[in-house]
């Protein structure tokens, strides 16, 4: 069983929730994914962003960017992009402006996906 830390902020101080990763608590909907994707937020502070991914089977994604850093670590099933199946345990990373996808799941998946702030270079 996995269980993560979110911090909250609360009179200045900060406060950890505990949260399940598995559990049914904290899901959204997470239409921007399409019908039937749930998400449920890790972590949402100053450009950062963690979300564990909920796939529902059949699931299909068009190709898109970000202005971020975008991380993938497959926990429990499996999805195809770019003609390659990744399985879980399998971790892909996307670069700030890098095209990726499109997403294919045929029987779902669980997937974290991190996202870090786009920091220019100097």
């Amino acid at each position: 069983m996995f269980v993560i830390f979110r911090c909250k902020l609360k009179e200045g101080h900060k406060m950890k929730e505990q949260m399940n990763l598995y559990d049914d608590a904290h899901w959204q909907e997470a239409t921007e994914y399409g019908s039937g994707a749930k998400k449920k937020t890790l972590r949402d502070e100053d450009g950062k962003k963690t979300i564990l991914l909920r796939l529902p089977e059949n699931f299909h994604m068009a190709d898109h960017t970000h202005v971020t850093t975008e991380q993938h670590f497959i926990l429990k099933g499996e999805y195809k992009s770019e003609g390659k199946v990744y399985h879980e345990g399998d971790y892909q990373v996307f670069s700030a402006h890098e095209n990726h996808g499109p997403f294919e799941s045929e029987k779902g998946a669980l997937v974290l996906v991190v996202w870090d702030p786009y920091l220019p270079k100097n």
